[in-house]
């Protein structure tokens, strides 16, 4: 029983941190209806550069601002080759992600893995301010809420600004935001660069909580993060405020945390996560089409006065 608490403990943990990495998917494929898979490697991107810059001697908290930046270059870039060179939007991810890997493997000195041990992260910092009892899965927890909630106090405040309502304009519908004379290439490639700035961000939080940056690290990443997405959603719905809508993917997040530990837990191998991801995915994008097809919608007679 102690080793399923402490195996949950560590997934709420990890799912807060991943969190940040959710709203960013969230950004491309809620509000700019765009499924990026640029995440795949901007992920793995924000991971190497930290995990670099600490081995390099650099400043833990400076090398989060650099890697949060490292994710906007990436965005921007997708961004360029879906609305200036006109590629699908798919291709264009597709092609930022493959080149990702490339340049990943060259940040980290031709090398897959970097380990961490022994080095100064906002972690090991953190454990010298926090109480004495908190665990490592606590440390990370509390350093992952504080950001989770500054992230979304800040987009709350953005999406309400008028480049934030011309960003969902465009994702709502294009072509109205174009006639109404917003510049919707321009939105879409800040959507872009924000959504992967702070998937980066996640990705470098991630490598410094576990101790190590793989090159590998963010693959099936957009995967997980439609997961949390749509796993939110079915449990909030879609019918509320955005900062609610915001909680509700963190929340998925967690929730996809656990169940994987859960299902690893009971016997399922490593090696068929990623299955296991495919079919909650498929499953919770089917639950829509199921409720039309099995739920009567209840209909209201009001008799005529």
């Amino acid at each position: 029983m102690e080793g399923l608490l402490l195996s949950i403990n560590s997934a709420v943990a990890q799912g807060v941190l991943w969190g940040i990495m959710t709203l960013g998917v969230y950004i491309t494929y809620k509000i700019l209806n765009y499924a990026d898979l640029t995440v795949d490697g901007s992920f793995a991107l924000g991971g190497a550069v930290s995990a670099i810059l600490i081995i390099l001697g650099w400043d833990p908290f400076l090398s989060l601002v650099i890697a949060f930046c490292s994710g906007l270059l990436a965005g921007v870039v997708t961004g360029v080759l879906h609305t200036k060179l006109k590629i699908p939007a798919i291709l264009s991810g597709i092609l930022s992600m493959i080149a990702l890997y490339s340049i990943n493997l060259t940040i980290m000195g031709g090398k897959a893995n970097i380990a961490l041990l022994g080095m100064e992260t906002i972690f090991t910092k953190a454990q010298l301010i926090l109480p004495a009892g908190f665990d490592k899965a606590m440390v990370s927890l509390s350093i992952g809420a504080v950001f989770v909630l500054a992230i979304m106090g800040i987009l709350y405040w953005f999406f309400g600004t008028e480049i934030g309502a011309l960003i969902r304009a465009t994702g709502n519908n294009e072509n109205m935001a174009r006639a109404m004379g917003g510049n919707t290439d321009m939105m879409k490639i800040l959507g872009l660069l924000l959504s992967n700035g702070l998937v980066a961000l996640s990705g470098a939080l991630v490598a410094q909580s576990q101790g190590y940056a793989d090159v590998g690290m963010g693959t099936g990443t957009i995967v997980m993060g439609l997961a949390a997405v749509i796993i939110g959603e079915v449990l909030f719905g879609t019918r509320i405020n955005y900062f609610l809508r915001m909680t509700s993917v963190v929340t998925g997040s967690v929730i996809y945390r656990i169940i994987i530990a859960l299902v690893l837990r009971i016997g399922l191998k490593s090696s068929n996560l990623k299955l296991f991801t495919a079919i909650v995915v498929a499953m919770a994008l089917s639950i829509p089409e199921i409720k039309a097809k099995f739920v009567k919608p209840k209909i209201n007679l009001e008799k005529a006065e």
